[in-house]
């Protein structure tokens, strides 16, 4: 029975000690991973592209581009007019004439003529439209994964930082046990009414 008892007494002081690692290990990765400095300095150009490219995608840089893209290649839209109030439309039709057959017949005539004189430049503004369209949506997806990528390598710690963190923190630990070990020592050579003895005996 008494082998039994070691034996689980063992396994108990086994756990506990590789939860007591994994735990290190944990807090030296944690550590790590939120060390913005470490990265900085030791990844600067990574760190200035990621600042960077965060700083595009927040001031709205991608339709920006595209926008630009589009206007160096087919030329800026004309802009809209400033305004056309129902009133001077009222007053435009008025000017054509009192009859509603010939103003309406009038008004198709010169807007059929419109259509078709307009025709090829809305085909090529549609064309423009749907080759934008179709840019963003394939670049989309890569400028997401990209920026993915990025982060996850900012976040992730480098596995000789987690080991120089676990050294830390095992050093702080050892140093707090002595430094309760000597307080417990010194309570009790208090409590039994001693003073503590110097090392050298």
């Amino acid at each position: 029975m008494g082998e039994d008892t070691e034996s689980a007494r063992a396994q108990v002081v086994a756990s506990r000690n590789r939860l007591d690692e994994e735990i290190v290990r944990l807090e030296a990765s944690a550590r790590a991973a939120v060390d913005v400095k470490a990265k900085v300095k030791r990844h600067p150009v990574k760190a200035a592209g990621v600042v960077v490219g965060a700083g595009f995608l927040v001031v709205g840089g991608p339709k920006k581009v595209l926008r630009g893209v589009k206007h160096a290649l087919f030329g800026r839209p004309d802009p809209l007019p400033k305004s056309m109030l129902p009133n001077e439309i009222e007053a435009a039709v008025s000017a054509l004439g009192s009859d509603g057959a010939k103003v309406r017949g009038r008004l198709e005539r010169e807007f059929g003529r419109y259509l078709r004189e307009t025709a090829p430049r809305s085909k090529d503004r549609d064309l423009l439209g749907v080759l934008v369209g179709l840019l963003a949506t394939v670049s989309r997806p890569a400028a997401v994964k990209y920026g993915k990528q990025l982060a996850e390598r900012m976040v992730n710690p480098d596995h000789d930082v987690v080991l120089d963190q676990v050294a830390k923190i095992k050093a702080r630990r050892a140093a707090a046990a002595d430094a309760a070990a000597a307080a417990a020592d010194a309570a009790a050579a208090a409590a039994a009414g001693m003073a503590p003895m110097p090392d050298g005996g």
